[in-house]
This record gives structure tokens, C-alpha cells and sequence, in this order.
């Protein structure tokens, strides 16, 4: 038999001894893989859905949750902004675009959102079917949405008020369904997109009287037009000096307040950056624990097969070949270890996957390969190195001589 094939013998010689060693180091190996694959899918996302958009303007308030309003749309938003003074920020000099979004209703809990095509282009949307809105009332779903709803373009559906599901339903004022878009790994795959005098037209029905008469009907029409709202806008920079100057003039000389997106998210990675290192410092001292229990279980199996190692020596192996063995015995346990490790993080993640797509949440690849993994199996090898160095050195010592001489005494 080879050196694999006996090392792989010996190590399941002791099966109990075996499995509580390989759960051990798993468990380290898993939780420091999840570490790695959640880190690096949350900075990917944010990434994805930042892109572009230099800052965040909507009503004062906690500029984070202006940030996860609008942008992740995973947050209720602090209020709605006058569209006139929106639009003249959207005129400044310094501001290359601006995007206007207005939220308020929903559809079996995806959030509609009134826009123009300027959205869906920012993060360069495809259309799988059909075609963009062109008139209030039309809408685009996005890829996640219509898996979920089922609809298709040509079909009509009533949005609920409120930004999560079980609102109150507007049946006067259907949309009709014109296209589904592409799935692109961004914040559009769970909204429906529709045109920003969609949500103006819902809401101002509630306001309308059939039996109102025209002349005061007029009257309220053209109130609402000189109060229009929306609830906020994505602006991208002409320069990159105006993040320094911009947002502070928002902040002081408006009724409205600018967040940007990258230091509220940097102080967000910073509050969760806590939870992780609680996580690493575990995974230290379950591989520590780990690397002790395999240490004792390599140099008790020295001692209980010394016979073995003397007939091994007897039949012409050299010492360091009983060394490898012992070494094999541990790399062995190492590997077995990494590949469930990596498998229960991966499925981990997988799960967490699906609970944020059931909660409408950041979408996640959980299947993709993360470079910074290549530590996991390094890791692993190290750990089993350290832990067999003292019984390899013991095995390599052994002086079959002096075993068998003490054995055949009376």
C-alpha cells in the first residue's frame, strides 16, 4: 500500500477521535470563509448600485437613510422635496445629471418607482421583453418582479399604497405592463419602473371628487401641479471638485439635504466591520482549538503505533517516510476539512442569498468564486502543519532497536 493509502488508513483508525477534529477545523474554515464571501459580495453590491451616482438629495433628516432609501431601496425614505427646487440643483453648474425617484406605492411588496429613462440607462438595463414607458401609467418591471408576480407586457396590474406589501389598493388607476427588464445584478431587478407623473396621476385621483364640480375640480388640478414633489434625486458631479463644495451648499441654503454615497457607506462597513472581527476572532479560536485537538490526536497515534512504525522500519523504510506519513495523516484531515468548509460557506451564503431576495433585498451571487478564498486552503495546510511538526519529529526519532528490544523482553 502507498503512503496515501496507509496515512488515509490511519487517520480513520480512529473515527470518533477523526470526526471531532475534522468538525472542529470545519467549523474555523467555514466561518472563515463566510467572512470572506459576505464581505466581498456586500462591497460588490454597493459597488454595483453606487456606481455613478456622486450624491443623494431628498428631504432632511438621517442622510443614511437617504442613502438606503434611495439608492438600495431597502429603507423608508425621510420625506418628499419640492420638484422646483430639485430641479434647480438639477441645473446647478456642478451637477452633470440629475435623476428624479418617487416612491410611495407598491406592487405585492416591490416598490414602484416614478422616474425617467434616465434610470434604467444609468446602470445600462436591457430589455428582455417589450419596451420602455411612454406615457403615466405604463410601467417596466424589473427581472426579479416579474419572476415573482408572473406578469407579463400587455397586462394590467394596481398598486398598493405604501412601501411595503398590504396596503391600501388604487383600483381606479391600473398600470399596464410594457416591458421586463434584462436581469442586471442591480437594485432594478426587484422595482418597477414607471414614469414620474404615474405616481402625481395615482395620488391626485385620491384627491379628486367624481361629483366635484369641473371648475373646482381645475382649480385642485392646477393646486397639485404648482406643488409638485418627489421624494428625491441621484445627481452625478460634472467635476469631482464639487463633492466638496456641493453638498454643503445643498445642506445650508435649501430645505434639503445631499448625502454622499460613499462616506455613508464607509461609516456603515465601519458599524458592521464590528460584527465581523467579533466573527474572525472566533474563527481564530476555533482553529486554535482545532489545531490543538489534531497536535494530541497525531502525537497519541506516535505513541499507540509504535509497533507499527518498528515493522514499517524492519521492512526497510527509512525514517523519513514514517515523517510523511504522520505528515500525510494531518494534510489528509486538512483537506477534508477545507472542502466542507468551503461547501457549508458557500451554502451559507446561498441561504442568505435567498432570505435577502425573499425580503427584496441586496441580491447576491452566492455561487461566484472569490479570489481572497485562496486563504482558506492555505490556512487549512498551516494549521495542519504546526499541529503535526512535534509528532513528525517523534516518529522520525523513533530508534526501532531500542522498541523492539524493550518488546521481546520477558
Amino acid at each position: 500500500m502507498n503512503a496515501f493509502g496507509l496515512s488515509w488508513r490511519y487517520l480513520w483508525s480512529r473515527p470518533l477521535a477523526t470526526s471531532l477534529n475534522l468538525i472542529l477545523l470545519t467549523l474555523g474554515l467555514a466561518s472563515m470563509a463566510f467572512v470572506i464571501l459576505v464581505r466581498d459580495h456586500a462591497g460588490r453590491a454597493f459597488e454595483r448600485d453606487l456606481a455613478g451616482i456622486d450624491a443623494v438629495v431628498g428631504a432632511k433628516g438621517s442622510p443614511m437613510q437617504l442613502i438606503l432609501a434611495g439608492v438600495f431601496h431597502i429603507d423608508v425614505p425621510p420625506g418628499n422635496i419640492p420638484l422646483v427646487e430639485a430641479r434647480r440643483l438639477g441645473e446647478h453648474p456642478q451637477v452633470a445629471q440629475w435623476i428624479p425617484l418617487s416612491l410611495g406605492d407598491n406592487l405585492q411588496g416591490f416598490r414602484i418607482v416614478g422616474t425617467t429613462h434616465a434610470y434604467p440607462q444609468h446602470y445600462g438595463a436591457q430589455l428582455s421583453q417589450g419596451a420602455l414607458w411612454s406615457v403615466p401609467l405604463e410601467a417596466v418591471l424589473g427581472a426579479q418582479v416579474a419572476a415573482s408576480t408572473g406578469l407579463q407586457p400587455g397586462q394590467a396590474f394596481q398598486g398598493a399604497h405604501g412601501l411595503g406589501n398590504g396596503g391600501a389598493v388604487h383600483e381606479a388607476t391600473p398600470y399596464r405592463v410594457t416591458g421586463v427588464l434584462a436581469p442586471c445584478g442591480c437594485v432594478l431587478d426587484r422595482l418597477v419602473l414607471t414614469a414620474t407623473e404615474s405616481v402625481w396621476q395615482v395620488h391626485d385621483d385620491i384627491h379628486t371628487d367624481p361629483s366635484m364640480d369641473p371648475a373646482e375640480s381645475a382649480e385642485l388640478a392646477e393646486a397639485l401641479a404648482a406643488e409638485r414633489e418627489i421624494t428625491m434625486a441621484l445627481l452625478r458631479y460634472r467635476t469631482p471638485l464639487a463633492a466638496a463644495s456641493f453638498p454643503r451648499h445643498v445642506n445650508q441654503s435649501t430645505s434639503m439635504q445631499a448625502a454622499a454615497p460613499a462616506l455613508e457607506i464607509s461609516r456603515l462597513l465601519q458599524i458592521v466591520g464590528v460584527g465581523t472581527e467579533l466573527l474572525r476572532a472566533l474563527t481564530a479560536v476555533l482553529l486554535a482549538v482545532a489545531g490543538l485537538s489534531v497536535f494530541i490526536a497525531l502525537w497519541n497515534a506516535v505513541r499507540e503505533r509504535r509497533a507499527d512504525l518498528a515493522m514499517l522500519r524492519m521492512l526497510g523504510a527509512p525514517p523519513r517516510r514514517l515523517a510523511g506519513l504522520l505528515l500525510l495523516e494531518a494534510f489528509w484531515l486538512a483537506l477534508l476539512a477545507c472542502a466542507m468548509g468551503l461547501l457549508a460557506a458557500y451554502g451559507l451564503v446561498a441561504l442568505a442569498g435567498h432570505w435577502l431576495e425573499a425580503a427584496q433585498s441586496l441580491a447576491l451571487a452566492p455561487w461566484r468564486w472569490v479570489p481572497d478564498l485562496i486563504w482558506v486552503p492555505v490556512l487549512a495546510a498551516g494549521v495542519a502543519w504546526l499541529a503535526a511538526c512535534l509528532p513528525v519529529v517523534q516518529a522520525y526519532r523513533i530508534d526501532v532497536f531500542q522498541l523492539l528490544n524493550a518488546r521481546s523482553v520477558p
